[in-house]
């Protein structure tokens, strides 16, 4: 499997992290996972990305963390905080108004909305 490429995937891990982590507490390697799976592994992103975007989130606020120990296995889950919520919503913004504007690009639109 290889890793997406990290320059063109700049905010994205953080993006798709809150988003899966708000549905529900996952745990790092289950995140890795899911992204994986639900992108069809069109975004590969290894743990060496993963754990350090969910510890500056968590320093930030922005997730909240707890141990927790399933099938005899002691992992660490993480929830989204409200401050988690409102980083997300912002993110959400700015890539929507992002997609549109290269979208409009590649579709040969010849006004596009400045970001």
């Amino acid at each position: 499997m290889q890793e997406t490429k990290a320059s063109f995937m700049n905010g994205v891990p953080e993006l798709l992290l809150l988003r899966l982590i708000q549905e529900r507490e996952m745990y790092g390697y289950e995140l890795v996972q899911a992204i994986c799976d639900q992108t069809q592994t069109t975004i590969t992103l290894g743990e060496g990305v993963v754990y350090p975007v969910l510890h500056a989130l968590e320093r930030e606020g922005a997730l909240s963390s707890r141990r927790k120990t399933v099938n005899g296995r002691s992992r660490i889950y993480y929830s989204v905080t409200e401050t988690g919520s409102l980083r997300l919503a912002d993110l959400v913004t700015a890539w929507n108004r992002l997609t549109t504007a290269i979208s409009g690009i590649l579709k040969g639109q010849s006004h596009v909305e400045a970001i």
